[in-house]
C-alpha cells in the first residue's frame, strides 16, 4: 500500500542512505548543499499528521520546511510550536487572494495580518502559495503588485528556486506524477524524470538514480496507516481528481 507512514519512513530511510543534505528551504536559499533534499509539508488540513511526520524526522537528525494555512482546519498552535521547537522551519502557507476574493488591497492586508501573527509562534523566513484548486484566483498574483521581500521573506519556492536544476516532486492528486489533476502546484523542469508511486522513488534512491538536488511536496494528511482514514483520502481524492480534471485544469 502507497501514502501510509510506513511508505514515508521507508523513503526517508531511502534518502538518508544516499547521503543527501536535508536542508530546511531558508538553509537552501542561503547556502545549498551539493547533494541536498528539501523536505517541503504544505499543513492543508489535519495537523497532528504534519506533526507525525515532524517527530519521525528529528528521530532520525533530519529537517523539514512545514507551511501553515491561516485557517482552523490547519492553524494549531500547539502543533505549530511543537514542530519548531523540534528544529523544523515554520512558513506560511498564504492564500489571500481567494480568501479576499481578489481583493489586491485587502489581499496584502491579510497576508501581513497573518503572517504577523504566525511569527508570534515561530520565525517566519519564507513563503509557499496554497494552490485553492477550487477558486479562480492564484495568490501567486499578490506578488505583480507588491513585494513579499518587503516582509523580510527571502524566499517562494515557485518563485526562488530553478526547478531545471532541482528536481521536483509532489504528492499532489495523491500520486507522484499527478501533474495532470494538479491546477496550481506545477513548475517548469527540463528533467525526464517520472514517478507514480513512492515505491518507484525508494528504487530509484537505492539504484543511485535521483537527482543530487530534490525538493519533495508532502501534504501530510494523505499518508496514513489506519485503514479507515486511508480508504476515505483514496475514495475523497480520486474524486476531486476527477473534479478538477474536467473543470479546474487548464487544459
Amino acid at each position: 500500500m502507497d501514502f501510509t507512514v510506513k511508505k514515508y519512513k521507508e523513503l526517508l530511510q531511502s534518502l538518508a542512505a544516499n547521503a543527501y543534505t536535508f536542508q530546511t528551504f531558508e538553509e537552501f536559499l542561503k547556502k545549498p548543499a551539493l547533494k541536498s533534499i528539501v523536505l517541503r509539508h504544505d499543513v492543508d488540513l489535519l495537523p497532528y499528521n504534519s506533526l507525525e511526520f515532524a517527530k519521525i524526522q528529528a528521530s532520525m537528525n533530519i529537517k523539514g520546511v512545514y507551511y501553515f494555512r491561516a485557517v482552523p482546519e490547519s492553524w494549531d498552535v500547539k502543533v505549530i510550536k511543537e514542530i519548531a521547537s523540534l528544529g523544523h522551519e515554520i512558513g506560511y502557507h498564504y492564500e489571500n487572494l481567494t480568501t479576499c476574493k481578489g481583493d489586491l488591497s485587502k489581499g496584502i492586508n491579510d497576508f501581513e495580518n497573518n503572517l504577523n501573527a504566525l511569527r508570534k509562534l515561530a520565525p517566519v523566513s519564507t513563503i509557499c502559495m496554497h494552490g485553492s484548486p477550487m477558486s479562480k484566483y492564484d495568490s501567486k498574483d499578490l506578488w505583480k503588485t507588491y513585494d513579499y521581500k518587503d516582509y523580510n521573506i527571502i524566499g517562494e519556492p515557485y518563485f526562488d528556486v530553478d526547478f531545471n536544476s532541482v528536481f521536483y516532486l509532489t504528492d499532489t492528486g495523491r500520486k507522484w506524477d499527478g501533474d495532470k489533476v494538479s491546477v496550481r502546484d506545477r513548475v517548469e523542469s527540463n528533467f525526464k524524470l517520472s514517478f507514480h508511486e513512492t515505491q518507484e522513488i525508494i528504487d530509484a534512491a537505492i539504484k543511485k538514480e535521483l537527482p543530487n538536488r530534490i525538493m519533495f511536496t508532502f501534504h501530510p494528511q494523505r499518508w496514513n496507516d489506519k485503514m479507515w482514514m486511508w480508504g476515505k483520502e483514496y475514495i475523497m481524492q480520486n474524486l476531486k481528481n476527477i473534479i478538477k480534471k474536467v473543470f479546474f485544469v487548464k487544459k
